[in-house]
């Protein structure tokens, strides 16, 4: 028994000088082991966290100063920023010299050469060669710089320039489609015209939007828009009667306040319209002239327009003696309005007393006449004509305003001699005619009163109409109404 003990005490002792020794192998640790292998781990976890170490110094494994020299004498060099480099390290301190193009790279090999392991200090000698002015080496650098960007880019624009192109061919049919409300609604040309450009510029405007975007060129659209709008401004500054004379055109298109070969009467002008472009009106009045007006002066100014119903009401004064029945005058022309085939029965004609003159009773003949077919100044004329010689023949007088003359020294008579003074008898022209024949006053009477068809009743308005048809445009742009 106590010769077995020392034994089992030897065996025990074995087993564990073997456990020590072979626990580390085989993952077997204690309690104590893990807690220094967690503290170990999260003190590398903690300093993996820093990533700005300026240089890690391994105590263990010294660096010569040739192997400090090679590291950064290969790392500049692999940058192939600097030309007649040189490196030098002693006893850890690097000597830099040589140069460079850019001022950049001085500090960054400092740089470079500070987290180098085993450098203590950097003296850095290297410098900024001066540049030629002829020295094509940045404009290079830049070219290839954009090169390799567009290289980048380049499927993208592709992209964008597919989406431009689509739109730009879409757009004509998108437009169609989104005006048919419009066109259906009957809303005039220029509105039309006007709401198709704008869609269509608008589709357009999109692709182009979308092409800088998906190019990566935002900011440039946003520029361009940008520039856009202060040029409109500008724009709209500058060309501001113009703006005006189309807003006008417009409104006028829409509102439609007279049409093409309407007689109508603006600003002291009166013709038939001819034309409406986006700027302005042309009429061509009675004297065969062309009168252009801008847009702007019709639509602020009175529109009279003769044509919106042919209806129109004539008149004139005729003046009768104190002496005359009042009564008789004007049943006498009233007769002779009545018998008139150019004057409408529908308003009636009317003769009133319009004033009291100094010597005669004046009054105002009134008749509608409708000028699609009979001119207004021609009935009238022939009306005055007519209605004279009716009072006249009926005894009514019609005289002169009466004058006054007053002679302060008295008139003188002073007598020649006889003179034989050939009688006026009455029925007769105390002068002779021009052809040397005679007629009489009853003769000119019955003449007058004669409406046959020498009588021209016929409107103007159609001559003017076809004679603006016949002429050239005097403006070159397309008709709105």
């Amino acid at each position: 028994m106590n010769k077995c003990l020392p034994r089992f005490r030897n065996m025990i002792n074995t087993v564990l000088c073997v456990w020590l020794f072979c626990a580390p192998a085989w993952g077997l640790t204690s309690e104590t082991d893990h807690a220094v292998n967690e503290a170990s781990s999260t003190s590398a976890v903690t300093a993996a966290e820093f990533e700005n170490t300026e240089r890690v110094i391994d105590a263990n494994q010294p660096i010569n100063d040739a192997q400090i020299q090679s590291r950064v004498l290969g790392i500049l060099t692999t940058a192939g920023q600097y030309t007649d480099l040189s490196v030098e390290s002693r006893q850890g301190l690097v000597f830099l010299s040589g140069e460079v193009t850019q001022e950049r790279f001085v500090a960054w090999a400092a740089d470079i050469a500070k987290n180098v392991e085993g450098v203590v200090a950097v003296i850095n000698n290297i410098t900024v060669a001066e540049t030629s002015v002829l020295d094509m080496a940045p404009v290079r650098a830049e070219m290839t710089r954009l090169w390799y960007a567009s290289l980048h880019v380049l499927p993208m624009i592709a992209i964008g320039l597919v989406v431009l192109f689509v739109c730009f061919v879409l757009a004509r049919p998108l437009t169609n489609v989104l005006m048919k409300p419009f066109v259906q609604a009957g809303q005039s040309q220029l509105v039309q015209i006007v709401l198709r450009r704008a869609i269509t510029l608008f589709i357009i405007l999109f692709g182009f939007y979308f092409f800088l975007r998906i190019a990566g060129l935002t900011q440039v659209a946003v520029a361009i828009i940008s520039g856009t709008g202060v040029i409109g401004l500008v724009v709209g500054f500058a060309f501001k009667d113009i703006a005006e004379n189309f807003i006008a055109s417009l409104l006028l298109s829409v509102q439609r306040p007279f049409q093409i070969g309407d007689v109508i009467e603006v600003n002291g002008h009166k013709g038939v319209v001819q034309k409406m472009t986006a700027r302005a009106t042309t009429l061509v009045d009675f004297d065969g002239n062309h009168i252009q007006i801008p847009n702007a002066t019709i639509y602020t100014n009175v529109i009279k327009n003769w044509t919106a119903n042919p209806l129109a009401r004539g008149s004139f004064m005729l003046g009768i003696g104190y002496d005359a029945s009042i009564r008789k005058a004007q049943n006498l022309a009233m007769q002779v309005l009545v018998k008139h085939e150019a004057v409408l029965g529908d308003p009636e004609p009317q003769v009133l007393v319009e004033s009291l003159g100094s010597a005669t009773i004046n009054l105002r003949i009134y008749y509608w006449v409708d000028q699609r077919s009979h001119s207004g100044a021609k009935v009238g004329s022939i009306l005055m004509r007519l209605i004279m010689r009716e009072l006249e023949i009926n005894g009514i007088s019609m005289p002169d305003d009466s004058r006054e003359i007053i002679f302060p020294q008295g008139v003188p008579v002073v007598v020649t001699g006889n003179e034989a003074h050939a009688p006026i008898v009455s029925g007769t022209l105390p002068n002779a005619s021009p052809l040397g024949v005679d007629r009489s006053v009853d003769a000119l009477v019955d003449e007058d009163l004669e409406v046959g068809e020498h009588d021209d009743l016929s409107s103007d308005t159609d001559e003017i109409r076809e004679q603006a048809a016949a002429s050239r445009d005097p403006e070159q742009g397309r008709n709105i109404l």
